[in-house]
């Protein structure tokens, strides 16, 4: 029923940030027209946490070693937030060049084999 996922980053500074996703991140992408790119992702999974509202959701990129992509993004000139430890996974983030925040964490929990 489900083929996959499409996630939006809503950005001040669209171009910086597709930049960033594109020469940084180096994610595939395919031109839909005009420059417009969509980016390709790794196989992903969702979860639903607990809350006293419905709120907006939150996208995580995942990595198999946070300090070797926090080392990568510091080679490209890109901060990272220093690394919490959650029972779950290393936690860290960044600030896009267009000032939004994106979550990446190393998990330590189970993961879900991808569906095909």
């Amino acid at each position: 029923m489900i083929t996959g996922a499409h996630t939006i980053l809503y950005s001040s500074n669209p171009e910086a940030d597709t930049t960033f996703l594109r020469d940084v991140l180096r994610l595939t992408h395919v031109d839909v027209g005009r420059g417009w790119l969509i980016f390709g992702l790794p196989p992903s999974e969702i979860a639903v946490h607990p809350a006293d509202q419905n709120g907006p959701s939150e996208l995580y990129l995942l990595c198999d070693d946070i300090q070797q992509f926090i080392q990568q993004m510091a080679d490209a000139g890109i901060a990272c937030e220093p690394v919490r430890q959650q029972r779950w996974g290393h936690l860290t983030s960044l600030t896009l060049p267009g000032g939004g925040k994106l979550g990446v964490y190393q998990p330590l929990h189970p993961r879900p084999e991808p569906m095909t």
